[in-house]
């Protein structure tokens, strides 16, 4: 398994395809990334859930539909979708394309082995046992019923091997596995068993585990087995879910470190649930949005577009190429939330971190309901200088503050300062 230094940044086609994304839109926004965001430091290309159903049009699954699946139970891109894939090609031909721009591909499973799979009793390859020997009949997702949980046997340990080893001749370079962060404990062996086959396919591969919230209980577990792991359930383009994250993250920034990253979710920004909507945009407001990509960059969140990139505005691409922004998430170290507090109706959150540079970042937001200027002590900081001098990130502007922060904050945006 990689361990890289820095948290994943790239694109995941669910916000905007949900379960009905095609090779086209996926080239699409490779080719955008590649011109436009690459040399920021974008490099995931993401292909998420049930490439595998061919009559997939929407967010929705279609319970026990067929399912696209080699002689070994091992679910292969449907064509009509994936025109690449034909004759079982799988995904060698697009995750060679997305390689050629500079880019790394990824694609979402699915914990478990197919229902299709064991009812049609498919032999599991190199071993003598079958797809029934791996099944467990009384593990299915309660929200995508494609699948059975696998036992930690012979033949559950040889099916990982073979998918695994299969994406990794595919050319995989990012797994995001679901239906496993938030099940544990009944799951961790499943997730011991899959952990060890990324570990083993002869191809370095992040793995990334949803959905949440993850369990901080087993926050070590998770730093063993995997690159990143969600701390929410599904984030989407709503005011409440981006406030509730403040909590979250407070509880989970101590356990990012190199190679292991809470992970806060998708960036639902831009153009978003296209298979309903060509015409949905995020509902987020431009401050809201600043809050976003402020709070996922200081904690060293991953960072996931989650938007159909070729219908990106201006502020979207300042939003998402701020170099200084981009600096603060690879060099944020040992982030935390310094206070939390309520000044004439307004709510001010404050969170710290110092860079791997040298120098301090200090990130204020206001999540109250009017436009404001909160003010706090350089003390509360545990900076003893009496006076500092700085940059505000979002506008380069130069800042000095004299025994106090002092910032003014729209509703439900965000201020960030580097203080060298």
């Amino acid at each position: 398994m990689l361990r890289p230094k820095t948290a994943p940044m790239g694109w995941n086609s669910w916000d905007c395809y949900g379960a009905a994304v095609t090779e086209k839109e996926v080239r699409q926004n490779a080719d955008f990334m590649a011109k436009y965001l690459k040399r920021y430091g974008w490099e995931y290309i993401v292909v998420d859930i049930q490439w595998y159903e061919p009559g997939a049009v929407s967010h929705e699954y279609r319970p026990f539909a067929d399912l696209e699946m080699d002689e070994y139970g091992r679910l292969l891109p449907a064509p009509n979708r994936f025109p690449s894939a034909a004759g079982q090609k799988g995904f060698t031909e697009l995750a060679a394309y997305v390689h050629s721009l500079g880019l790394k591909f990824g694609i979402h499973i699915m914990r478990g082995i197919p229902r299709q799979a064991v009812h049609r009793n498919c032999p599991v390859l190199g071993t003598g046992k079958t797809a029934r020997d791996a099944a467990r009949f009384n593990s299915i997702c309660m929200w995508n019923p494609d699948m059975y949980g696998v036992k930690d046997n012979e033949a559950g340990r040889a099916y990982y091997k073979s998918i695994l080893e299969l994406y990794a001749s595919w050319g995989v370079d990012f797994i995001k596995c679901d239906d496993i962060c938030r099940e544990l404990p009944h799951e961790e062996a499943e997730l011991r068993m899959l952990a060890d086959a990324v570990e083993n396919c002869g191809r370095g591969i992040i793995l990334s585990l949803s959905p949440g919230p993850a369990l901080l209980e087993k926050a070590e577990l998770y730093k063993e087995t995997a690159n990143m792991w969600r701390i929410t359930d599904d984030f989407w383009d709503e005011w409440p879910l981006l406030y509730a994250m403040f909590e979250r993250a407070e509880k989970w920034s101590i356990h990012a470190g190199a190679g292991h990253f809470p992970d806060a979710d998708m960036l639902p920004i831009g153009p978003i649930r296209q298979d309903y909507d060509k015409n949905t945009r995020t509902k987020f407001t431009e401050n809201e949005q600043l809050t976003m990509m402020s709070l996922w960059s200081i904690m060293r969140s991953p960072l996931m577009i989650g938007g159909e990139m070729t219908g990106f505005d201006d502020f979207t691409m300042g939003l998402l190429t701020n170099e200084d922004i981009l600096k603060l998430h690879r060099n944020s170290r040992s982030a935390r939330q310094i206070l939390r507090r309520t000044v004439a109706g307004n709510e001010w959150i404050v969170w710290s971190a110092a860079s791997s540079e040298g120098g301090s970042y200090v990130a204020v937001f206001n999540a109250g309901e009017a436009d404001g200027e909160f003010s706090f002590l350089l003390s509360e900081l545990e900076i003893e200088a009496e006076s500092v001098r700085g940059t505000e990130l979002w506008s380069g502007e130069p800042v000095e503050f004299t025994g106090s922060v002092t910032a003014c904050v729209p509703s439900h945006g965000a201020k960030v300062y580097f203080l060298p």
